[in-house]
């Protein structure tokens, strides 16, 4: 079953909250603290009522709405969060040899949303854990760059905290503040995004990997972890991989096969929409050529309908249809992907 994915959380202000970054610790919080609200589809009444400033506000807080859509509660997205959870109470009493989370797969398959929406999870029930200690920082989540070293991810994880650094800060004392903090903190999962960026087959990568296993032996905490093929681009190799691998297991992601789970995800989404003209169930019984549109990957997915929904208020048709869909281009891979099967 495909549901939509809420947290009840307080509403944020309007403060540049589309320029805040997950990985600082402000925008975590407003990600956190964010509740996505769907708004009123108005009947023709109504809507013939509304002032040209009205009308302007109704179709930008759709327009806002179709340009996200709701979070869809895949089965990954609920798996990966399980796992999340599971290990989570397995590792909070470890001293050693803490158990870690791997989601791998190829691009466009919805790993990132299903390692923050676990991420976010949790968060959540520490706060309904622990109401009182609003100081906490459950959750630390980075992502690591191209060519790290091991200096570099230490710099991200005081990026995300807020700690200050000097220029001339080695990274011992960055590590050691690192540590502190998250340990005051009572930091209990650290996501660590585009691992694939690291290689252990590389002086960089493995540098990388020792600071990584050092947080881990110094922060009492989960470490999660997700990337494009991790078990192909060397994350895995050698003996710091075989440690990785003896502690950390994988939940795959991939494409949805045509069947029940990729016609109720279109019909999840299309169930989201918020425009006047547009026929229910269109969508669902596009479900073949959307699949064929997007080689069943939901980041092409979600491209193609988000995309179609706020051409579909822009140019005020206020409807998605087959023909409106073929004019909406999709990313490249799922437009290659077409061609190749034409």
């Amino acid at each position: 079953m495909v549901t939509a994915a809420h947290t009840p959380a307080a509403q944020p202000t309007d403060t540049d909250a589309e320029h805040l970054q997950l990985t600082t610790l402000r925008g975590w919080r407003r990600f956190v603290q964010t509740t996505p609200q769907v708004p009123d589809l108005l009947d023709d009444a109504r809507l013939a009522t509304l002032t040209s400033d009205q009308r302007f506000a109704y179709d930008e807080a759709r327009l806002s709405h179709h340009a996200q859509l709701v979070v869809i509660a895949t089965a990954t997205i609920r798996r990966v969060t399980l796992e999340g959870r599971r290990l989570t109470y397995l590792n909070r009493r470890a001293e050693t040899g803490r158990c870690g989370l791997i989601v791998s797969g190829p691009a466009r398959t919805g790993k990132t949303t299903a390692i923050i929406q676990m991420a976010k999870t949790l968060e959540v029930i520490h706060r309904q854990r622990h109401p009182h200690n609003g100081g906490d920082i459950p959750v630390v989540y980075i992502t690591a760059p191209p060519a790290a070293t091991g200096r570099m991810i230490a710099v991200e994880f005081a990026r995300f905290l807020g700690i200050p650094l000097l220029r001339r800060s080695n990274i011992t004392e960055v590590m050691e503040a690192v540590c502190g903090v998250c340990i005051d903190a009572r930091t209990s999962l650290i996501v660590v995004d585009e691992i694939h960026n690291i290689s252990l087959t590389t002086r960089n990568g493995a540098e990388v990997s020792d600071t990584l296993k050092y947080f881990a032996e110094r922060i009492p905490a989960t470490f999660a972890y997700a990337g494009i093929n991790v078990e192909r681009n060397g994350l895995l190799s050698g003996t710091r991989g075989e440690q990785i691998a003896g502690r950390f297991g994988m939940v795959p992601t991939g494409p949805f096969p045509p069947g029940p789970d990729w016609t109720a995800l279109v019909g999840a989404l299309e169930a989201s929409l918020r425009l006047h003209h547009h026929t229910p169930g269109t969508l669902a019984e596009l479900d073949r050529y959307l699949h064929q549109r997007t080689a069943g990957m939901i980041g092409s997915l979600l491209r193609l309908i988000r995309s179609a929904a706020v051409q579909a208020v822009i140019d005020t048709t206020e409807a998605i249809t087959r023909a409106s869909l073929d004019a909406i281009g999709v990313d490249i891979a799922a437009e290659t992907s077409r061609r190749k099967r034409r």
